[in-house]
């Protein structure tokens, strides 16, 4: 990719925390019956750590591959920093205190019990290696089938003939 990652940081640069890192999210456990309001999400989206503002940056508007992504997500009781729901495809974006996390890890089955492909970067690689982590976004998302590739090819109009190979 060319230097666009530079040029975009200077356009969108956040003011970071003095830890780096914002609040821990409010956790509620599958099963519990909890679920995340609209309105912790919106909070969420205000708070965004710098690797997730430098991510967004690539992800938003479809800049990515031309699929939409979106930021701080509910998905049951849970909120995801972005989802492509088209594909779905998670994008968490971790500090140090998600090193081997029990609750990331029962998080994670929770969504790929609904299909869910959850790609986990550190804020450091996002930070030092915005590229590489937008290669492998991308190769993700190419490898998910989009909705629309699941469908049969629809039926011919009436009267065309259907063609066979």
């Amino acid at each position: 990719m060319p230097r666009l990652v530079d040029e975009c940081d200077r356009m969108v640069r956040p003011i970071p925390r003095p830890s780096g890192e914002r609040t821990a999210r409010p956790q509620a456990e599958p099963g519990e019956g909890k679920s995340v309001s609209l309105n912790q999400a919106r909070a969420l989206r205000r708070r965004m750590t710098e690797a997730e503002w430098r991510l967004w940056t690539w992800l938003r508007a479809h800049r990515l591959a031309d699929q939409k992504f979106k930021r701080q997500v509910p998905i049951g009781p849970y909120v995801v920093d972005f989802a492509c729901l088209s594909r779905k495809l998670i994008i968490e974006v971790d500090g140090g205190q998600h090193a081997d996390s029990p609750s990331d890890k029962r998080r994670d089955a929770w969504l790929n019990a609904r299909g869910f492909e959850v790609l986990r970067f550190w804020n450091n690689d996002v930070l030092k290696n915005t590229e590489g982590v937008l290669e492998l976004v991308q190769l993700a998302v190419q490898d998910r089938p989009s909705p629309g590739a699941l469908r049969a090819p629809s039926s011919p109009q009436r009267g065309e003939v259907k063609k066979s190979f």
